[in-house]
C-alpha cells in the first residue's frame, strides 16, 4: 500500500501543475481514489508546505488567510536546475545555493497558484544593498516559470545601465539554458517597443514564457500597458509575475509612473507584484487602504548573506532597546574623514557656482586615489577575486561637476607615472600603504598582507590601464565589465547610485549631501561582497555623513527586528506597521512619499535611555556638573535610604521624590542630537505617568564610577560622596565641537538597585526582575566621565581621546514596564526647511514626462 500511496501522491503533484490544490483533489475523487487516501494525500501535501513555511530563513510577515501551495522544485523542472548548474560553475558553495533555494521557495510559496481563476498579489522582499537581490528574484522567476507562470515583467530601475545589466543577467541565467522556452520582448540594447499582434504571445498554442525588462519610464510603461490591452482577450489565463527592482524608486507617489504600473497590473487578471529593495521606507509608508502597491499580502526579510559588507559592518550602529551596548560592534576601521573645508574644493556649494567649477585634488582625495592604485596593484599580486578594480568619486548630482574632474584626474595619473622613479614619491606611497594596512590587518579577513615591495612592480601597469570615466546621463562613457578586466576611476552621480554593481569597488570618495534615508543608502555602492580583498576597501567621507550612515545602520537593524518580532506574534502587513526611527537632519524618504505616514508611537516604558552625545566646551559641561551635584545633594537629604559600595565605586539613594528628578532633567543639558534624550519628552512622560497611573512617584538615584583610589582622579558630588572618574573615549568619526561615545551604560548598571547579584542577568531577566522588585520606580544613574578619557590600546583603531574641556556627566535612565496602557512619546520627522542649500535631491521629472508618440 505504501508504494501505491506514493504513486498516487506523485499523480497528485503532477495535477498541481494544471490545477489548484482544491481542484487537484476533485480530480482524484473523479479518478475513484478512496476518501481515506485523499485525506492522507492532503495531510502529506500540507506537511510539505509547512516545511517551507516554517523554514528558519528568510523571516516574513504574511496575510493571515493566505494559502501557501508550493512544495519545492520537481524533477521535471527546467529553469531552476539550469540556474543551479550556472551557479555551481561560477563557484557558488553548496550552502549558498541551498540558502538561495530555501529563500526562493518561501517567496514563491507566498504567490498565488498560477491556476487560480483570478488573483492580485502584493508583496515586498527586503534585502541588503548590493547583496544579490537580482539572483534571488531570478530564482523566484525560474521556479514560477517551472510551475506555469507565463508573463514575466521586470521593472529595472530608472537608468539604462541598470536595465541593461538586469537584462543581461536574466538572459544568461534564464533564457540561454532554455532558449526555446523563452520569448524576449526586450534585449540588451532595446527597451520595450510595441510589436504587432500582441495576442500571438499569449495564445494557447504559444507555450513559451514571455520576458520583458523595462525601465520605470512613463512613456515606456504607457506603451507597454496599451500593448497588453490589445491582447486583453488572451490574458484571462496568463499568470504574470511582476518584479519591481528598486521598488521604492519612482514607484511610490509619482504622478505618472505609479499609475502606469497599476494600469499594467489592472490589465492582468492574474498578477503577482513583488517589490525588491534594500530601502523599503517609502513602500512601508504607502496607505494600505488605498488602491496602491502597499505589500498587503506579505513582507519577506531576506537573511544577510555570508561575507556581505553592509552598513553595520562598516559604520557600526547604536544599541537597540534590550541590547547590551557593550556587545554592539563599532564596525571596521575603514572610514577616513574628509574635513569640511575640503568639500567646497570638490563640489560647488551653490548652483550659481557650477558654471566654470574646477575641482581641486585635495590631500584626502590624493590619498584616496593613490591608495586605490596601490590596492589594484596588491590585488594583481594576490590574483584572487574579480579581475575588475573600480574607484568611485561621488561629490555631486550635477553632470558638469562630474565632467570637470577628468583633466585633474588624468594629470594626477600622468604625474605619478613620471614620478615612479623618484625616491621621495616611493617613500610617500610606502608610508601610505603601511599606515592603511596596519589599521586593518589582512589576517582578520583570512588574507595575507601584501608588502609594498611586492606591489611596487605592478604600479606602472596599473597606471597604464587606469581609465578615468565620467559615467552620467550626459556622457557616453560607461563602465563596461563585459570586455575584459577593468581598472577605472568612475566619477558620477545617479547613474552609479542605484542597483548598478560596481565590480571590484575598493575605494570610494563620497561627499555628496542628501536629505533622505533611502537616497543615502542607495548611494553606498561600497556595500556588497569583497571576495579576495575584504581587508582593503576604504571610504573617504565627512564625519557628518559617517554619523548618518551609523544612524541608518541602526534604523535598518530596528526595521528588520520589527519584521522578525511581528512574524512570531500573529501579525499581518495589514495590522502592523514597521516603525522607522527618525533623524534630526534626514527625512525617512521624500516628502511626497511620507504624505500618508502617521506619527509612530514609542513608549519609554520598560526602556533604558542614555546619553551618547556631549558638547566639549567648558561652560556647557560645568552647568551639567552643577545639575548633577544639586541632584545628589537633594537625594542625600530626601532619600529613604542611602547605600554606599566603595569597593565598586557606587552609591544608591533609594525612594527619591520624582520632583527632584524632574528638576534635574529641566536643568541638565541633553545634546540636540540625542533624540531619545529630549528633556521635554522625558519630563512630560514622567508627569503623565504620575498623574494618570500613580507610577514613577519615587526614583532610585545611583552614581557609577570606579573605586576611590587617588583622590586627584575623584569627582566629588557632595561632601563624603565621591568616586573615581570613568573612561569613555569618543568615536574617531565624531565631528569637532561634540563627542559621540556611543556606549555609556552597561547591562550591569541597569540592575544596580536590584536585590541580589544582578551582574550576570540578561537584559530580559533584568526587565523581569525590575518588574517584580521595583514595579513603579524609575532609576537614574549618573556617570562622572574623565575629560581626557584615552582609549585602551585594543580599541584605538576606532576611538580617540574624549578631550573635553571639563569632566563630563553622563546620564542613564531606566523606566519600569507599565501594567496597562503606556502613555506614548510621539516621534516626528524633522522640519528640513532650514537645511543648508547644498542638499541635492533626485529629480524624476524627466522620467515622468510622456511623449505623444
Amino acid at each position: 500500500m505504501s508504494d501505491e500511496f506514493e504513486d498516487i501522491y506523485e499523480t497528485y503533484k503532477v495535477l498541481l501543475d494544471a490545477y489548484t490544490p482544491a481542484d487537484a483533489v476533485k480530480r482524484l475523487e473523479i479518478m475513484g481514489v478512496a476518501p481515506g487516501v485523499i485525506r492522507r494525500i492532503r495531510e502529506r501535501h500540507e506537511q510539505d508546505v509547512i516545511t517551507i513555511h516554517e523554514a528558519e530563513e528568510p523571516h516574513f510577515v504574511v496575510h493571515a488567510n493566505r494559502e501557501t501551495w508550493y512544495t519545492g522544485p520537481a524533477p521535471k523542472d527546467k529553469c531552476w536546475p539550469a540556474i543551479v548548474s550556472r551557479l555551481e560553475k561560477a563557484g557558488w558553495s553548496a550552502s549558498s545555493i541551498e540558502s538561495l533555494d530555501g529563500a526562493s521557495d518561501r517567496i514563491l510559496s507566498l504567490l498565488s497558484h498560477p491556476k487560480e481563476k483570478k488573483f492580485s498579489t502584493r508583496g515586498l522582499v527586503v534585502g541588503y544593498v548590493q547583496s544579490g537581490k537580482t539572483t534571488n528574484f531570478t530564482a523566484v522567476m525560474a521556479k514560477a516559470a517551472d510551475r506555469g507562470y507565463k508573463l514575466f515583467i521586470v521593472l529595472a530601475g530608472i537608468h539604462n545601465g541598470l536595465r541593461r545589466q538586469t537584462q543581461a543577467r536574466l538572459v544568461q541565467q534564464l533564457v540561454e539554458p532554455n532558449p526555446t522556452r523563452w520569448h524576449q520582448l526586450t534585449d540588451l540594447d532595446r527597451d520595450f517597443v510595441p510589436t504587432a499582434n500582441a495576442a500571438s504571445f499569449f495564445g494557447r498554442s504559444n507555450r513559451a514564457h514571455v520576458l520583458c525588462v523595462v525601465k520605470k519610464n512613463a512613456t515606456v510603461l504607457r506603451k507597454f500597458a496599451q500593448w497588453l490591452k490589445s491582447a486583453s482577450a488572451y490574458l484571462q489565463d496568463c499568470p504574470a509575475l511582476i518584479i519591481d527592482d528598486e521598488a521604492d524608486q519612482a514607484t511610490v507617489a509619482t504622478k505618472t509612473i505609479n499609475p502606469r504600473i497599476r494600469e499594467i497590473l489592472d490589465s492582468l487578471p492574474k498578477s503577482a507584484y513583488v517589490g525588491y529593495t534594500a530601502t523599503p521606507f517609502a513602500n512601508l509608508l504607502i496607505d494600505p487602504s488605498a488602491d496602491d502597491l502597499y505589500p498587503k499580502h506579505f513582507i519577506v526579510n531576506l537573511p544577510k548573506p555570508e561575507g556581505h559588507f553592509g552598513t553595520e559592518v562598516l559604520f557600526g550602529r547604536y544599541a537597540l532597546d534590550g541590547e547590551n551596548p557593550e556587545e554592539v560592534d563599532d564596525g571596521y576601521d575603514m572610514i577616513r574623514e574628509v574635513p569640511e573645508e575640503d568639500v567646497e574644493c570638490v563640489r560647488p556649494l551653490k548652483k550659481a557656482d557650477v558654471a566654470g567649477f574646477v575641482p581641486e585634488i585635495t590631500e584626502t582625495l590624493n590619498r584616496a586615489i593613490r591608495y586605490f592604485w596601490m590596492v589594484t596593484a596588491a590585488r594583481r599580486v594576490r590574483g584572487t577575486g574579480t579581475p575588475h578594480n573600480t574607484m568611485l568619486i561621488h561629490t555631486s548630482v550635477n553632470t558638469a561637476v562630474h565632467n570637470s574632474f577628468r583633466l585633474p584626474l588624468e594629470r594626477l595619473r600622468d604625474r605619478l607615472k613620471a614620478d615612479l622613479a623618484d625616491p621621495t614619491t616611493i617613500q610617500t606611497l610606502r608610508d601610505l600603504w603601511d599606515d592603511e594596512t596596519a589599521k586593518v590587518p589582512a589576517e582578520d579577513f583570512g588574507e595575507t598582507k601584501i608588502d609594498f615591495d611586492r606591489l611596487l612592480p605592478e604600479l606602472a601597469g596599473v597606471l597604464d590601464d587606469c581609465r578615468i570615466i565620467m559615467d552620467n546621463s550626459s556622457s557616453q562613457d560607461r563602465l563596461d565589465y563585459e570586455n575584459g578586466p577593468v581598472v577605472a576611476i568612475a566619477v558620477g552621480g545617479n547613474t552609479l547610485s542605484r542597483g548598478l554593481t560596481l565590480e571590484g569597488l575598493s575605494v570610494s570618495y563620497f561627499v555628496r549631501a542628501v536629505s533622505a534615508y533611502d537616497t543615502l543608502l542607495q548611494m553606498g555602492r561600497w556595500f556588497g561582497y569583497r571576495t579576495g580583498y575584504a581587508d582593503l576597501p576604504r571610504m573617504w567621507m565627512t564625519a557628518e555623513l559617517s554619523e548618518w550612515f551609523r544612524h541608518l545602520a541602526t534604523v535598518e537593524t530596528e526595521m528588520r527586528r520589527d519584521i522578525d518580532i511581528y512574524m512570531t506574534e500573529d501579525k499581518t502587513p495589514l495590522n502592523f506597521a514597521v516603525r522607522l526611527r527618525t533623524h534630526p537632519s534626514l527625512r525617512v524618504t521624500q516628502a511626497a512619499k511620507m504624505k500618508d505616514a502617521v506619527k509612530a508611537a514609542s513608549a519609554y516604558g520598560g526602556q533604558r535611555v542614555q546619553t551618547r552625545y556631549f558638547r566639549t566646551d567648558a561652560d556647557w559641561l560645568r552647568e551639567n556638573q552643577a545639575a548633577a551635584r544639586h541632584l545628589v545633594a537633594q537625594s542625600a537629604q530626601h532619600a529613604a535610604r542611602r547605600e554606599e559600595r566603595p569597593e565598586d565605586g557606587r552609591f544608591i539613594f533609594r525612594d527619591v521624590p520624582y520632583d527632584l528628578v524632574l528638576d534635574f532633567l529641566k536643568t541638565y543639558h541633553f545634546h540636540e542630537k540625542s533624540q531619545e534624550c529630549d528633556a521635554d519628552l522625558l519630563t512630560g512622560y514622567i508627569e503623565k505617568r504620575v498623574r494618570t497611573a500613580g507610577s514613577l512617584r519615587r526614583w532610585n538615584v545611583a552614581i557609577v564610577g570606579n573605586p576611590l583610589g587617588d583622590f586627584d582622579d575623584a569627582f566629588e558630588f557632595a561632601p563624603g560622596i565621591a568616586v573615581q572618574r570613568i573612561v569613555r573615549a569618543r568615536l574617531r568619526t565624531s565631528e569637532s565641537g561634540f563627542a559621540d561615545i556611543k556606549t555609556l551604560m552597561s547591562r550591569r548598571d541597569a540592575a544596580i538597585d536590584l536585590n541580589g547579584d544582578g551582574s550576570n542577568l540578561t537584559e530580559q531577566e533584568i526587565k523581569v526582575e525590575r518588574q517584580r522588585q521595583l514595579t513603579d520606580r524609575g532609576l537614574l544613574v549618573l556617570y562622572p566621565i574623565d575629560k581626557v578619557s584615552s582609549p585602551p590600546p585594543r580599541v584605538k583603531q576606532r576611538r580617540e581621546p574624549l578631550d573635553a574641556e571639563e569632566h563630563v556627566i553622563g546620564v542613564g535612565l531606566v523606566f519600569p514596564q507599565p501594567h496597562g496602557e503606556d502613555s506614548a512619546v510621539e516621534w516626528i520627522s524633522a522640519d528640513l526647511s532650514g537645511v543648508a542649500v547644498d542638499i541635492e535631491e533626485d529629480d524624476f521629472s524627466l522620467l515622468e514626462e510622456e511623449d505623444v508618440a
